[in-house]
């Protein structure tokens, strides 16, 4: 027969925790993955192509290190009211329609840098229809994020690039100037607010940008604070909008632009020469010019046309002219600057000598 001690001793065991435990068990719900965010649409010719961020963490804030995919649904609308919300069930969104589920070890058509995606959708899209998007993440466990922010895109016809490009490229500085597009892509005539953003690249390879902080009316542009010596690829896209949506046009073919400097230094001042036998010294003070590259020397006969006779690099402030024939001279001296095209100051004031 078990005493009362020994039946307290044997219930104190069997409630204490288990070895190694060290809390109560996590809830699944706090240990799925956060949902994707920001997502972006732009409307192309006959696509829609869409960007989000994928989830780093999970809903209870520690490091998601098996994302294994994501998922991307999309449900139609003719535009009017709210767009459907996103209820998760299970591993699907009700009411949605999958429209492609992207692995992170494979994410082909999709492109994935680090955590950002890009993802093209060209599926049964109509014109003025309006395409509601969520996106959930999944990780090797199957666990399924929420619905990330619903994001909506109107899809309309885009509009066919710009027409008859036209630049010129100044100091620091390109003009641009083009003609709005013909038509829309299907041959319709055109319609609707037309804005364009203009686009710029370092490069005939690199991905132009735009440099337009929102689409403009105008059908002009000028770019300023650029590099001189420097050539740049513009190329100005058309975006459309009419009844909610909002569709851009392929980038114009692209126009390269090299701005140059064309401002001069000033001219040197304060020239002195000294003949010496058949040999005249010219020396004169720098030029304030930062840029200022070298000088050039100029001599002719009084009355006559005067005729360069020699260079100097910068900082070197003197020149010699030797084996001078006799008689009376006039010196003169201009700077030129570091431009890929240099450009050449005025003459100095001129000094007069007389070789023996």
């Amino acid at each position: 027969m078990t005493t009362r001690p020994a039946l307290l001793a044997l219930l104190a065991l069997l409630v204490l925790p288990a070895c190694g435990r060290k809390g109560p068990p996590v809830a699944p719900e706090v240990r799925v993955p956060m949902p994707p965010t920001t997502p972006a649409a732009i409307v192309h010719a006959g696509e829609i192509a869409l960007t989000w961020r994928n989830p780093t963490r999970r809903a209870d804030g520690s490091r998601l290190r098996d994302l294994d995919a994501v998922t991307l649904w999309r449900v139609a609308d003719q535009g009017a009211g709210a767009a459907k919300p996103a209820i998760l069930s299970g591993d699907r969104v009700v009411g949605y329609t999958r429209v492609a589920v992207i692995r992170l070890a494979s994410p082909a058509p999709a492109v994935v840098d680090r955590n950002q995606v890009q993802y093209v959708d060209r599926a049964d899209l109509n014109d003025g229809t309006r395409y509601t998007y969520v996106v959930t993440a999944t990780d090797f466990q199957d666990r399924t994020s929420a619905p990330s922010p619903r994001l909506s895109a109107v899809y309309i016809t885009a509009p066919k690039p710009p027409t008859s490009l036209r630049g010129e490229a100044g100091e620091r500085r390109a003009r641009l100037a083009w003609d709005p597009p013909a038509e829309l892509v299907d041959g319709r005539p055109l319609s609707g607010a037309i804005r364009y953003d203009v686009l710029r690249a370092s490069s005939p390879d690199a991905v132009p940008t735009p440099i337009t902080k929102a689409p403009i009316a105008e059908r002009e542009y000028s770019d300023t604070n650029l590099e001189n010596d420097q050539t740049y690829y513009y190329s100005p896209r058309a975006v459309r909008t009419e009844g909610g949506g909002t569709a851009v046009s392929e980038p114009s073919v692209p126009l390269a632009l090299t701005p140059r400097k064309t401002t001069p230094p000033s001219p040197p001042a304060g020239l002195v020469t000294i003949v010496s036998g058949n040999a005249v010294r010219l020396s004169w003070p720098p030029s304030p010019e930062p840029d200022v590259a070298g000088y050039i020397i100029y001599r002719g006969r009084p009355g006559g046309e005067q005729e360069r006779v020699g260079s100097v690099r910068a900082p070197a402030t003197v020149f010699l002219d030797e084996g001078v024939p006799s008689g009376a001279w006039r010196y003169a001296v201009s700077a030129f600057d570091a431009a890929a095209v240099p450009n050449e100051s005025g003459r100095s004031a001129e000094a007069s000598v007389t070789v023996p």
